[in-house]
């Protein structure tokens, strides 16, 4: 009798402790569960999308408050003042004639960093603006476009310059031209995506450009776009500035001239706020920080306010159905309260995160599309077909030119337009 009550005891205790772990691994799976994220439009969406539908519009358009960003003009404009830097507007970020004439004028500024040969033809149409490459272009484009506008136009561009092979390459295409080469010398401050390295490789490219008639040095360039993702950006600031006194010191040497003179390119939206405070530039390049996409919030940029948005309607919506495996949907609904209802919206697949109404999220299981996106939320969205669902693009030069005209909102209405450029790289 003794076995068989052993038994029993371990049977009892097995049951305990299973019935313990199941607890235990309950409690593990509500833990986990997330919490519910949903909502409706605050009142500045809402207040944008009846304005949206007052204008007619139910398709997928970019919009830009024109308050916003007035106010983002003024940030800027204030962060510079006492440091007296100039200005350099950057194209790619803003490709909008009338949005890059509107900061232009806001900045007092005709300083422009183009960055492909499509946006230079239309920038080099302005003759009293000051152009500045804000990288090479192949020696191909360099000679098609000095072709197309003339040597005179294509003399008072700033070209930049990241190798001696670049140099040799664009002073015999002007010299062939009887242009004269603005060459604007690219140097690395710890980015690393090229140009000269160090002061000694600086000086020899200098010593070449010397020996060219058709070649004059107008200045430098250092972009530090990798402060800020530094783990100590005090220190990677620094070490970039040292950088740059360097090469400055190598023109002062080379050239036997002030280098104030001359221009001394530096920043970028995440670091301008930086160089404001002290650097060894003469003017800073700001483009997002104008309408500050979503990769653009950072502590740098507070006084920044996002100026930019997509709108869409959503064109279906209904319960959150997996193909070929919808008895997963209700286990994932109940891990995830915002998985219960999909939302089929018009286009999709943009460089852009949506903000609002809250929690909406992208589905892993179900992919991404370009034509009819899903999004999903919990029942507390409580969005049906021709409501809008607002996006933040992560960056501008990559989402601006994918909707046609920018639409305008001045915080109550929709005021207009502004034509994008042509879609280029």
């Amino acid at each position: 009798m003794a076995e068989p009550e052993r038994k029993t005891r371990w049977t009892r205790r097995a049951a305990i402790a299973g019935g313990g772990l199941a607890v235990v691994g309950g409690g593990a799976l509500l833990a986990s569960r997330k919490s519910d994220h949903g909502g409706a439009h605050d009142r500045y969406f809402a207040g944008l999308s009846a304005a949206l539908r007052k204008a007619g519009i139910a398709h997928p358009v970019l919009v830009i408050d024109q308050a916003r960003l007035d106010r983002n003009i003024a940030a800027a404009h204030s962060t510079l003042a006492p440091s007296r830097l100039a200005l350099r507007v950057v194209v790619k970020s803003l490709p909008a004639t009338g949005l890059i004439d509107h900061v232009a004028r806001g900045m007092a500024t005709n300083r422009f960093m183009v960055f492909n040969g499509a946006m230079l033809g239309i920038m080099a149409a302005r003759p009293d603006a000051d152009l500045l490459l804000g990288k090479p272009l192949p020696e191909a484009e360099f000679a098609g476009f000095v072709d197309k506008v003339g040597a005179e136009a294509a003399g008072r561009i700033q070209w930049l310059i990241d190798t001696p092979a670049r140099l040799g390459q664009y002073a015999a295409i002007a010299a062939a031209r009887a242009m004269v080469l603005r060459a604007n010398m690219e140097i690395d401050v710890g980015l690393h995506r090229g140009g000269f390295a160090d002061a000694a490789s600086l000086s020899g490219a200098i010593d070449i450009a010397r020996t060219l008639p058709n070649v004059t040095v107008s200045g430098l360039m250092g972009y530090d776009a990798h402060v800020s993702k530094m783990s100590d950006p005090d220190d990677a600031y620094a070490q970039s500035q040292t950088r740059y006194r360097a090469a400055i010191g190598v023109l002062r040497e080379k050239l036997a001239v002030d280098p104030a003179t001359l221009t001394l390119n530096g920043a970028g939206s995440p670091t301008y706020a930086r160089h404001a405070q002290g650097t060894a530039a003469n003017e800073v390049s700001v483009g997002s920080a104008f309408v500050k996409p979503a990769d653009f919030d950072l502590p740098s940029l507070a006084r920044h306010a996002p100026a930019s948005f997509i709108a869409t309607p959503v064109i279906k919506a209904g319960g959150m159905e997996l193909p070929g495996n919808e008895w997963l949907s209700g286990p994932l609904t109940f891990m995830d309260p915002n998985a219960a209802r999909a939302f089929f919206i018009y286009g999709g697949h943009w460089l852009a995160t949506p903000v609002s109404p809250p929690g909406l999220q992208f589905s892993d299981l179900y992919g991404r599309s370009s034509n009819q996106e899903m999004l999903t939320g919990s029942t507390s969205v409580a969005l049906k077909p021709d409501d809008h669902v607002f996006f933040r693009p992560n960056q501008s030069e990559a989402v601006f030119l994918q909707f046609g005209d920018i639409i305008l909102f001045d915080g109550e209405t929709i005021t207009g337009t502004w034509p994008t450029f042509a879609p280029s790289a």
